[in-house]
């Protein structure tokens, strides 16, 4: 062999080991083969193989062993570019806000609740109200029952002037109950001794060094950070956090956060479930004992955790952190599957050499989708250009029209006195942007959802039959999506509207004629 083909030969092969290491998709971690960190590749496979067999619907995951990506993906139309809603993820942040503040000696996890807020206490002050601490907020032991979570971002008037008005049942410190406006107190608090919304005050500190960029957090009317939810970021962002909290604070060398505040903000704190039956314990990750914004988990790991499975799983024993974004209708069984395949696949030291799994592991990763909707049918070409008028509903739909032309789909949807128009292909996602809000938990909270818009939409649409058509919409920087079926009968139509959030549970069914 000649020195040129044999150079040419050397530089294919470091180009086809290049792109099966690294060419998935782009980081900025190292990168690194499962079994060089410790890991089966096919014990990867397999816990992919299971998700897309359950109920769970994933849209990106990351997987880090020794400070290294050795794999992820992203189910299209998610993409590692594109932020997503993190719901109670969001705690965790709010909690390293607080340990910012604690190490500038701002302010202490002792000091009383009440002392931030002067002009917002109610008239009267109860004994449990003035011993509130800031410790007490970040513990989900403030006291107050119920949560008051469902009840106060719906109102208009000050989040944090009812917060401190509402009373307080138990010895703040003494029983746990979930208490996402405790969270926003906190957000408050960061933002009353900084100045600073919680997102800028975060800036420096924290989203720079990490090299995190293009982050949005929802505030509430009186212009704080909603705290508890409403952050976005991306996958391999929220991968980040963990890595920072797995390596103490620590981060390129430099100490970012002390590392006393990552032990104290990550260790048990208060216990969910006192007088709980410890073989009920032992299959609850909820029941574990709860930290600052942390939950501790079964196996001796910590993690953030958001509604429908967003999750940052930081396992210390094994140098090892998962992030994941999903919709699941059960958070439990979700992290029963990264117990049962994730957690024995890491080994403590490397492993041989296994091309086969690492190929099919590395082919199974680039081919992540969620399953896009296809014509089984030719389906109704009278439909194109007709309007049908909806009678009065719930969802304060008017109209609907139909354009279907080059094998795409426009549907011109009139919700109030607006006019949506979105776009839909065949076989594959068609992206697009649109000014409808998507559903959501806290969707018709009294909030500024402004730096939310214009939402990133992707959209597929089939014939089911020749009468039937169906139209799938995910908002792909948010958890959820929505779904239409219409079946149309001459002048009539029958229209079924089901959005993710509650998986089929609650389905809306609209009758409209055609507007002659």
């Amino acid at each position: 062999m000649t020195n040129k083909k044999l150079l040419l030969t050397l530089f294919l092969l470091y180009i086809f080991f290049a792109v099966k290491v690294y060419g998935q998709k782009s980081t900025a971690f190292p990168t690194s083969i499962p079994e060089t960190e410790g890991v089966s590749s096919a014990g990867i496979d397999s816990f992919l193989t299971a998700e897309a067999r359950s109920v769970h619907e994933f849209h990106g995951f990351m997987f880090l062993r020794h400070g290294k990506v050795i794999a992820q993906g992203w189910w299209d139309p998610y993409k590692p570019t594109l932020k997503h809603t993190l719901y109670s993820t969001s705690k965790s942040f709010t909690s390293t806000a607080v340990g910012f503040a604690v190490s500038e000696k701002l302010l202490t996890v002792n000091d009383k609740v009440i002392s931030f807020f002067p002009k917002s206490l109610p008239d009267s002050i109860s004994p449990y109200l003035a011993q509130l601490t800031v410790k007490d907020l970040l513990t989900m032991s403030a006291g107050q029952t119920p949560d008051p979570t469902s009840s106060i971002p719906f109102k208009p008037g000050s989040w944090v002037k009812a917060f401190l008005a509402l009373p307080i049942a138990n010895k703040p410190g003494t029983v746990f109950l979930y208490n996402t406006m405790a969270t926003y107190m906190l957000s408050a608090i960061v933002q009353k001794v900084t100045g600073q919304k919680e997102i800028d005050y975060l800036k420096p500190r924290l989203f720079d060094p990490l090299g995190i960029k293009g982050m949005d957090w929802e505030e509430s009317a009186e212009g704080i950070n909603t705290g508890g939810w409403g952050l976005r970021l991306k996958t391999e962002d929220i991968a980040k956090l963990g890595q920072l909290y797995l390596q103490k604070g620590m981060w390129n060398g430099k100490q970012l956060l002390p590392k006393a505040w990552v032990e104290e903000a990550t260790t048990f704190k208060i216990d969910q479930a006192p007088g709980v039956a410890q073989s009920k314990k032992d299959s609850s990750d909820w029941m574990q004992g709860y930290c600052y914004q942390f939950w501790r988990c079964r196996h001796n790991a910590f993690r953030a955790d958001g509604a429908f499975g967003q999750y940052i799983i930081v396992f210390s024993e094994q140098d090892a952190v998962i992030a994941i974004n999903s919709e699941s209708p059960d958070m439990q069984d979700e992290l029963n599957l990264v117990w049962k395949y994730l957690l024995p696949a890491m080994q403590p030291g490397s492993l041989p050499a296994n091309n086969a799994a690492e190929s099919a592991l590395e082919q199974h990763l680039a081919a992540l989708n969620l399953p896009p909707l296809s014509n089984t049918d030719k389906g109704a070409t009278s439909v194109t250009g007709q309007t049908f008028s909806f009678q009065p509903n719930a969802l304060k739909f008017k109209s609907v029209s139909l354009n279907i032309s080059n094998g795409t789909c426009h549907l011109i949807l009139k919700k109030d006195s607006t006019t949506y128009t979105l776009n839909f292909d065949s076989g594959k996602w068609l992206i697009g942007q649109t000014a409808m809000p998507g559903p959501g938990l806290l969707t018709s909270a009294n909030e500024n959802f402004s730096m939310l818009t214009s939402y990133k939409i992707a959209g597929s649409y089939g014939w089911i039959d020749g009468q039937t058509l169906k139209l799938k919409l995910h908002y792909i920087e948010s958890v959820h999506g929505e779904a239409f079926t219409f079946k149309f009968d001459g002048s009539k139509l029958t229209a079924t509207v089901e959005y993710s959030e509650d998986f089929g549970k609650r389905k809306t069914m609209l009758n409209g004629d055609l507007v002659q």
